[in-house]
C-alpha cells in the first residue's frame, strides 16, 4: 500500500521525505539540494527527482577485532561506535561514502591493533577508557571529511583465549585460598594464645590457691598447738602434734570409707601407727633442716 501511495504521489510531480531522514534531490543527475521532512514538489518531467534519502538517527556499529597483547596474550576488543550522519553535510555522507559501516570498522581495527600490543593483558583491561578515547579521535578526524559524526566510542569487552582465561580465574581462586587459609591461620594462633594465656592464668590462680591453703593449715595448727599447750598444763608440743596427726588420720579414714568409688587403700592401723607416722614425719622435716643447713 506504502509503494502504491508512493508511485502515485511521484506520477502528480510529490515526494515524501520521512522523518529523521533527508531526501537527496537531482537535477538530471546532478546534485541540487537537502529536502527536509515532508511533501515536496518534485516535477519529473524537467528532469527533477529524489535520488535517495539518508537517515540521521543514532546508530550503532559492533566491531570485533582479534589482536595480540605485549605478553603474547590473544584477546578479542569488542567495540560498539555510535555515528550518524550531519544534516548540514548530508550531501557528503550520501555521495563520498557509499558504506560508511566498512570504513569505521577499518578504522578501529587500525588504531585496535595499533594500541593493544603495546600493553600487557592486565593493562589492557585498566586502560580500556584510553583506548576507547584513541579510537574515538581517529574516526572524528577520519568520518568528519564524510559527513558523519562520532557521537561515542566504548570498548564493552576484551576477550581472552579460553584457557587464558580459565588459567586467569585459577590463579585468582589460588590467590584467594591462600588469604583465607593465611586468615585461618592466624585465627586459630590467637584462639592457642587466648587458650594458653587463659590456662597459665588459672594454673597461676590455683597456685595461689594451694599455698594460701597450705598456709592456712600451717596457721591454723601452729595456733591450735599453742592454744592447745597454754590451756593443757604439762602437755608439750610434740604431744600436741601427735594429737593433730591422729585427728587428720581418722578424718582421712573417714574419707575414703565415705567415697562411692573409692579404691582399696591399705594402711597400717594400730595403736602404734599414728606414732610411727608422727615420728616419720618429724624425722622427714629434721633432715630437711639438716641438707637446708648443710
Amino acid at each position: 500500500m506504502g509503494k502504491l501511495v508512493a508511485a502515485i504521489g511521484r506520477f502528480f510531480c510529490f515526494v515524501q521525505v520521512n522523518q529523521s531522514t533527508v531526501g537527496i534531490k537531482e537535477k538530471f543527475g546532478k546534485f541540487e539540494e537537502v529536502l527536509n521532512p515532508g511533501c515536496h514538489f518534485m516535477p519529473w518531467i524537467i528532469g527533477n527527482r529524489v535520488t535517495g534519502q539518508l537517515t540521521l538517527r543514532l546508530r550503532q556499529l559492533d566491531v570485533r577485532c582479534e589482536t595480540k597483547t605485549k605478553d603474547n596474550v590473544f584477546v578479542t576488543v569488542v567495540a560498539s561506535i555510535q555515528y550518524r550522519a550531519m544534516e548540514d553535510k548530508a550531501s557528503d555522507a550520501y555521495y563520498k561514502l557509499s558504506n560508511p559501516k566498512a570504513q569505521i570498522q577499518s578504522y578501529v581495527f587500525d588504531v585496535i591493533r595499533a594500541s593493544v600490543p603495546k600493553l600487557e593483558l592486565d593493562d589492557a583491561f585498566e586502560q580500556k577508557n584510553e583506548i576507547a578515547k584513541a579510537v574515538e579521535e581517529e574516526l572524528e578526524k577520519a568520518m568528519f571529511a564524510y559527513g558523519y559524526e562520532i557521537v561515542q566510542t566504548l570498548i564493552v569487552d576484551i576477550e581472552p583465549d579460553e584457557k587464558v582465561k580459565r588459567a586467569m580465574n585459577e590463579i585468582n581462586a589460588a590467590a584467594r585460598l591462600r588469604v583465607a587459609a593465611n586468615e585461618k591461620a592466624e585465627a586459630e594462633k590467637i584462639i592457642q594464645i587466648k587458650r594458653a594465656e587463659g590456662e597459665a592464668e588459672a594454673k597461676y590462680l590455683s597456685g595461689l590457691g594451694i599455698a594460701r591453703q597450705r598456709q592456712a593449715i600451717v596457721d591454723g595448727l601452729r595456733d591450735s598447738v599453742l592454744g592447745f599447750s597454754g590451756n593443757v598444763p604439762g602437755t608439750s608440743a610434740k604431744d600436741v602434734m601427735d594429737l593433730v596427726l591422729l585427728t587428720q588420720y581418722f578424718d582421712t579414714m573417714k574419707e575414703i570409707g565415705a567415697a562411692s568409688k573409692s579404691s582399696a587403700v591399705f594402711l597400717p592401723h594400730g595403736p602404734g601407727a599414728v606414732a610411727d607416722i608422727a615420728s616419720q614425719i618429724r624425722d622427714g622435716f629434721l633432715q630437711a633442716s639438716t641438707h637446708q643447713t648443710n
